[in-house]
């Protein structure tokens, strides 16, 4: 999947009409992922994660503020070394979006708490309308109007919808449901190569133009959520399972969203960092469900 996410990328980048025509199918795409989410969550994984709401609320907690903070750290140091300041909001905007949708489908290829990773998203993206804005003022001294009843419209359709159809086709699958579970994932994969490809066509211009040092940050912004995510659920005693929810949580952001906010708001250049970092975190998810699920070589000792 990663290195099938990256050459999209580039041939999204060489040729953008290719991808273009994808525009308005873009929710459509958000919409089979969920879909297929729906035809492969298991009942009982739903029950035991809406069980522990705490941990589910220490999850969101981490999302707000983890990534806003590293969001802010990367604005200054892009700042500081001379970057526009409008290109460097765009990573406090990246920061402060709600989880990635897209996390739900890397986490069930991860092997991941795939309930728990669903109520996150879902949780963290309907208090977007009011925290994301909020922490956006707090960190970077701006405001945005985000439009919440429209927004929640979008979280409904786009979610809510496809996923209780796809749990619901689930129980009326029988001998297929085997079947349905191996399909559904690639489906899912599909459509968000699509959406990376995407990402990258419309922002092909503002792409060509961005400073070697904002791909970086973008590359550490990415690495440092992981990382503080997987660390954050050791020290909330969280099993393996949900430390890699946690983490998958953590590093993938709404990027998406960010892209849009910021090019409705802001300056074109604020939609740089969140452009980049769309194509970046599924392709560095991709390749870490691919090391997850690498073999194991046990070495003998010797006698």
């Amino acid at each position: 999947m990663a290195l099938l996410t990256l050459a999209g990328a580039v041939a999204a980048y060489l040729y953008p009409p290719a991808f273009l025509i994808f525009k308005g199918y873009f929710l459509w795409f958000f919409a089979a992922t969920m879909f297929a989410l729906g035809v492969v969550l298991k009942p009982e994984e739903a029950r035991a994660a809406l069980s522990r709401p705490s941990r589910i609320g220490l999850g969101v907690l981490c999302q707000f503020t983890i990534m806003p903070l590293l969001g802010f750290a990367a604005a200054s140091v892009a700042v500081w070394q001379g970057v526009d300041p409008a290109l460097a909001l765009g990573f406090i905007i990246v920061g402060c979006a709600p989880g990635a949708m897209a996390s739900n489908v890397i986490t069930y290829l991860a092997g991941g708490a795939v309930a728990f990773s669903i109520a996150m998203t879902m949780i963290a993206t309907m208090l977007a309308p009011l925290l994301t804005p909020m922490m956006v003022e707090l960190l970077g001294s701006a405001y945005m109007d985000i439009p919440f009843w429209p927004m929640m419209q979008t979280i409904i359709l786009t979610v809510v919808v496809p996923l209780m159809l796809g749990m619901a086709l689930r129980r009326r699958l029988g001998s297929r449901l085997l079947q349905a579970e191996q399909i559904a994932p690639g489906i899912a994969a599909l459509a968000i190569i699509v959406i990376c490809s995407y990402a990258v066509a419309a922002n092909h211009d503002r792409i060509a133009e961005t400073p070697l040092l904002v791909i970086g940050l973008v590359v550490l912004l990415n690495g440092l959520g992981y990382l503080l995510g997987w660390l954050a659920g050791g020290l909330f005693r969280f099993d393996h399972s949900y430390k890699i929810t946690l983490a998958i949580e953590i590093g993938m952001q709404n990027a998406g969203l960010g892209v849009a906010l910021a090019l409705k708001h802001f300056q074109p250049e604020t939609a740089l960092p969140g452009a980049l970092f769309a194509v970046w975190c599924i392709i560095t998810a991709a390749g870490m469900t691919r090391w997850l699920h690498r073999p194991v070589i046990e070495v003998q000792p010797a006698c």
